[in-house]
């Protein structure tokens, strides 16, 4: 028996290097993350001040917004510098960079996701146009987060009389991933995993670069004894297996067996939502949902579409589809965003991020932090706040049809629906649509050169982007303009000949099939 690949997660960490780059598999919430390598990374820290200068790479947000994840590691120290997809989901590490203690760079989930195919074949980097005319746009920031971060890792380019963005590729040394089972060869499945993520294409870019990749799993099997089929990393590429028997699916979940398609529960099981101004934002991006269609959405009020639309009878109507991976079932939502409960399909990521940007998504349903006048949107950094772009920019930019969800105001709102009327309460303090966002995420710009349907939906309004900006088409019952919008919005939308008011259905609280009728 060849157990020489069995290690300790102590071991594991001791192999690091001074001044290496780390990529960190899995996901937000828990998914696929290699917990023991990072507590055990920085208790070798805390202990020995050793290993110091360390560049960081993940994919998405790898935690669970508190102390968890990628949190063990964010040490002033440990860390010169954090490449991420996503940072809301490891506050600590945010932090370090808000501050300007580390450099920091915020780039698009897919490109990254991708980009370790282009290291794993040492090619030069990768060449898209996602990103194009947002802040990951070297004209506008490059996706640098503060001024301690100066190194250009994305270029403007011209490739066959197209404009492009070049993503550098970079040597990577170390890996931390996770899988189920590992045989006693290194061979890794994930047949209790929510999705399978970027894991071969890691394993292979640290491969062969000549560093070390390290795999953290629930149990071990024999020599030999795993399907071919099931195996996700093969054990040519990993140097050592960290056996951890207490691993969890999610931060959530010990262990949901409709999260990684071992069986499929019934949907009526589903807790309904609260009837409040959410689902009715959420009801209403529902109507735009075509049949038959591909649809993804994120997190928050948007992630709420897909069990509100379970429970007015639309599921097998059309397909869900989840930058991790997943296909099919009805996405996760909160913490856990990222799984889907009885997914039809688990693909890899990269896969998916081809799909994605080539315009396979049929409609995304998306969150907004802010809005200005001319469409642009900011999701990703509000104020020192960094909340990084996830999968937001391959999804916005290239999605057939864009739905942005979100409160019309935040901060202290309290609205009551009675008698099919909407009635603000307290308006929030904060606006939304504002003069100008603190980044841009989406553009506006970018949106109406390539012809893509968008629309802003809130509780009390909905707008759609035209050639001028954004123009108002409906508004709720109950809700007076000059009073309830335009009061609230530090720009002048452009208001359409035909102002109509929201599907009155919207605001009752039992859900009248009548609202679906025009699907």
């Amino acid at each position: 028996m060849n157990r020489s690949k069995i290690l300790s997660a102590d071991d594991a960490v001791k192999k690091i290097n001074d001044n290496s780059t780390v990529v960190v598999g899995g996901a937000g919430g828990g998914l696929a993350e290699p917990t023991a390598l990072l507590m055990a990374l920085e208790e070798r820290f805390l202990n020995t001040s050793s290993p110091r200068d360390l560049t960081f790479v993940h994919i998405t947000g790898v935690g669970d917004r508190k102390e968890g994840g990628m949190c063990h590691v964010a040490h002033e120290g440990l860390v010169k510098c954090d490449i991420g997809g996503h940072w809301d989901y490891l506050p600590k590490m945010g932090k370090l960079a808000s501050e300007n203690k580390i450099e920091a760079y915020n780039l698009p989930q897919g490109v990254l996701s991708q980009l370790f195919r282009e290291i794993a074949a040492k090619r030069p980097g990768l060449f898209t146009h996602v990103g194009l005319k947002t802040f990951v746009d070297p004209r506008i920031e490059g996706g640098k987060l503060n001024s301690k971060t100066t190194k250009d890792l994305v270029q403007v380019v011209n490739v066959a009389g197209q404009e492009k963005l070049f993503y550098d590729a970079f040597p990577v040394d170390i890996a931390f991933l996770r899988g189920t089972t590992a045989d006693e060869d290194g061979n890794v499945s994930m047949e209790e995993e929510a999705a399978i993520f970027e894991n071969l294409a890691i394993a292979q870019a640290v491969r062969n670069n000549g560093g070390k990749v390290f795999v953290q799993v629930k149990r071990l099997a024999s020599q030999g004894t795993l399907h071919p089929k099931n195996v996700k990393i093969p054990g040519i590429l990993v140097d050592g297996i960290i056996v951890c028997p207490e691993q969890t699916q999610t931060v959530a979940s010990y262990y949901n067996p409709a999260y990684s398609g071992e069986i499929k529960i019934p949907l009526q099981k589903i807790q309904p939502l609260p009837f409040d101004e959410r689902k009715v934002i959420a009801m209403r991006a529902a109507l735009e949902i075509p049949a038959k269609g591909v649809i993804n959405l994120g997190v928050g009020i948007s992630g709420s579409v897909g069990v509100v639309a379970t429970e007015m009878g639309l599921n097998n109507e059309f397909v869900f589809a989840v930058e991790q991976g997943v296909i099919g079932g009805v996405p996760a939502n909160g913490i856990e965003f990222g799984a889907s409960i009885n997914p039809l399909a688990i693909i890899d990521t990269p896969s998916q991020f081809d799909f994605f940007d080539g315009g396979g998504i049929d409609l995304s349903c998306l969150g907004m932090a802010q809005v200005d006048g001319i469409g642009n949107v900011n999701v990703s950094k509000i104020g020192d706040r960094i909340i990084g772009c996830g999968g937001f920019i391959n999804i916005a930019q290239n999605a057939k049809q864009i739905i942005f969800c979100g409160t019309f105001t935040a901060g202290g709102l309290k609205i009551v629906i009675k008698d099919g009327q909407l009635n603000i309460i307290n308006e929030g303090k904060h606006k939304k649509f504002v003069n100008q966002v603190d980044q841009i995420t989406f553009s506006g710009e970018y949106a109406k050169e390539t012809g893509q349907k968008v629309m802003f939906i809130t509780e009390r309004a909905v707008f759609e982007l035209g050639e001028q900006g954004l123009v108002l088409t409906e508004i709720a019952p109950g809700v007076i303009i000059e009073k309830d919008i335009l009061a609230h919005m530090d720009f002048m939308p452009a208001i359409s000949s035909e102002l109509r008011e929201m599907n009155p259905m919207l605001f009752k609280q039992h859900v009248d099939k009548r609202v679906t009728s025009n699907i």
